[in-house]
């Protein structure tokens, strides 16, 4: 029976679920604009835009565990509510810094401390929003909240860039963090109108230890899920130039943070597109090899991105590479909510976050290196013939995802860590 591709936005919590996912990704990613920005202007660092990323990576991967186990045994908007808030304090704290701060050698290493405080929370923010759609829409309806999730994520993120340019110029750096603040603290009350769900049942004669070994084998012993991990994680580290984008906007296209606003929101914008085409036209028969062309795709943009010297070329080609980023989000969140049980949906999530989440981060560290070494363009057109590789190997090594069809999917019964 067809799905009413509407049928999760009418569910009230899902729709505020979906608000205050919106506020806190621009609130984000207008952090995230404004700090790369910041962080060059002050330095002229490759390798400081890459540390911008791994200072924020390494609390989040420390914490990743533990927040999963917390996030199946707490209560989730609980969690949320408290992650948020402290996203906001410390954004406010950014532009505090900004305004009282003048020295140039002092202001980075703030700079970094603040990112890497909040790597923490965002590290239990995500098991726990991950398990909060579960909590809400009813598993039939898990694909089609997957789809526009990712349509609110992706438009969020169209928009935050572009608005962190303009406020950048505007308003000057400390009040564009000024303003992020004020989305977070919306973001926050809409999270406390989510009505309170009980926490998950779980076995109290089992450790914390044993509930995250738990949620390990879980993983490790699911191929399609575990593929799907592996692929993304490599693809991102290796194919990302996100953290590269100053310097193409300032040495190659030779512009200001408004262009460099448009560079960060185009892949979203191409995301956006495939995510609302998604949330009416859902991908069921062979979705691990419609997985693998499109992130095959996604690094075959990102060598030609590597390559470009006009703006306009560069826009678009991003453009693309994000719609094919779409398809490969789509399907994995996806596969994540239909295979994984509603009380492992935390722990599940922290695997995640540590091969994915992070490797965002990561890779922009790992693009800031390989700028350095090999210069700015090599760097790229190396990162995207990695993640053709990457998608060769995982074929080979994971032929239950390459063959998978969505509706042959299903959550098992998890084997509860015994004392």
């Amino acid at each position: 029976m067809a799905i009413d591709s509407y049928a999760s936005l009418k569910i009230r919590d899902f729709r505020l679920l979906l608000v205050s996912r919106l506020f806190v990704t621009i609130a984000l990613q207008i952090q995230a604009m404004a700090v790369g920005w910041q962080i060059y202007s002050l330095t002229h660092n490759p390798l400081a835009l890459g540390f911008v990323g791994l200072s924020e990576a390494l609390p989040a991967i420390a914490v990743a565990l533990y927040a999963g186990h917390v996030a199946d045994i707490v209560e989730r908007r609980q969690i949320a509510l408290t992650a948020v808030g402290s996203l906001t304090f410390l954004l406010f704290l950014l532009g505090l810094s900004t305004n009282l701060i003048a020295s140039v050698t002092t202001l980075p290493l703030i700079i970094y401390f603040v990112i890497a405080i909040s790597g923490f929370a965002r590290g239990f923010y995500g098991p726990a929003l991950f398990g909060m759609l579960s909590d809400i829409v009813p598993r039939e309806l898990y694909g089609n909240a997957a789809a526009w999730n990712s349509a609110v994520w992706q438009a969020s993120a169209v928009a935050g860039p572009i608005l962190g340019g303009f406020f950048y110029i505007v308003l000057g750096v400390a009040n564009t963090y000024f303003l992020s603040t004020a989305l977070l603290f919306t973001a926050f009350l809409c999270f406390f109108l989510i009505e309170k769900r009980p926490a998950q049942p779980s076995n109290k004669d089992a450790s914390v230890y044993e509930k995250i070994v738990e949620g390990l084998r879980f993983v490790f012993s699911n191929q399609v899920v575990l593929g799907a991990m592996t692929l993304d994680l490599f693809a991102v580290l290796f194919g990302g130039a996100v953290a590269l984008l100053p310097i193409f906007t300032s040495q190659v296209f030779h512009m200001g943070p408004h262009a460099l606003g448009f560079l960060r929101a185009a892949p979203s914008v191409g995301a956006l597109v495939t995510a609302t085409i998604l949330a009416h036209r859902a991908i069921n028969a062979n979705a691990g090899a419609v997985l693998m062309a499109a992130v095959a795709g996604f690094g075959l943009y990102m060598i030609a991105f590597g390559l470009s010297t006009n703006f306009y070329v560069a826009l678009g080609l991003l453009a693309i590479s994000g719609a094919l980023d779409g398809i490969s989000v789509y399907v994995r969140s996806t596969i994540f909510q239909l295979a994984t049980p509603n009380e492992m949906k935390g722990r599940v999530s922290a695997v995640n976050n540590i091969f994915i989440g992070s490797s965002n981060e990561i890779g922009e560290f790992e693009s800031g290196v390989t700028a350095k070494i090999f210069g700015l363009v090599p760097s790229v057109v190396l990162g995207g013939s990695m993640t053709l590789l990457v998608v060769l190997i995982t074929a080979l090594k994971a032929p239950k995802l390459r063959k998978l069809h969505m509706h042959t999917l299903q959550a098992p019964s998890p084997v509860i860590a015994q004392k």
